[in-house]
């Protein structure tokens, strides 16, 4: 992992992966969106309502795998000292959030029409919405001091603390009774849902998963030149 923490290497890897990620994006998001939009079919239960599960869903998953991203690269830095690890969870957490509030709002499109409520504060619910003000205090924290190395060490200690929120989320459906629905896709045994909405579902979490990977390098890349812009600014003060 080490071997990745010169900026100048970690930029020629990303500048090598970037075109595949950005390929795959394009053509798993779009296989994802036709299939679970035109050639799933409807389900019997909730009719074409259910095709806001291929958004919703793969938002959900990434809302948490994102938070986990962070909590392991703010353990790395606390620990290893990386130099990439806290640009990592800084260049991530608004992707995150971003992540958080599309699960967040569409859910609540999607429970309207079937619980009758656009919300309610049930264990599911509200721990997701606990894990987006999570993602809030992370990036309000990271920028709340003066000194920027204080400020990277205050929000990863919150994202550490706050990491006892993902497992909460995840098994809150089945600790506690909620409108929210168990597992059907994750689960230890089968997943319990049709192969023809499996398959759109799977390829809309592969292209979200490669979107953020995307993004999460690009994100990194600026951040590293803005620290690099920076730091011959501070320099040419001092010289001159």
């Amino acid at each position: 992992m080490h071997r990745f923490a010169n900026p100048a290497r970690f930029t020629r890897l990303a500048d090598a992966v970037l075109p595949w990620s950005l390929l795959a994006t394009v053509g798993l998001l779009g296989a994802g969106l036709y299939l679970g939009l035109f050639a799933s079919p409807a389900d019997y239960q909730q009719g074409e309502t259910v095709r806001i599960m291929y958004v919703h869903v793969p938002a959900a998953w990434m809302a948490l795998f994102v938070y986990t991203v962070i909590a392991g690269a703010s353990a790395t830095a606390l620990i290893w000292r990386h130099p990439l690890a806290h640009i990592a969870a800084r260049a991530a957490a608004p992707l995150g959030a971003g992540f958080t509030f599309l699960a967040l709002a569409t859910g609540s499109l999607w429970g309207k029409p079937m619980w009758g409520t656009w919300w309610v504060w049930d264990a599911r619910l509200t721990s997701v919405l606990i894990l987006f003000f999570l993602y809030l205090g992370y990036m309000a924290l990271s920028n709340a001091f003066e000194d920027a190395a204080r400020g990277q060490r205050a929000a990863a200690i919150l994202a550490l603390v706050g990491f006892v929120n993902v497992p909460i989320i995840k098994f809150s459906v089945d600790w506690w009774n909620t409108l929210h629905q168990p597992a059907s896709v994750t689960r230890l045994d089968a997943p319990a849902i049709d192969p023809a909405m499996l398959w759109p579902l799977a390829a809309m979490g592969a292209g979200y998963m490669t979107f953020f990977l995307t993004l999460l390098l690009l994100r990194m890349k600026s951040e590293l030149l803005a620290a690099r812009v920076r730091a011959l600014s501070l320099q040419g003060a001092a010289a001159g």
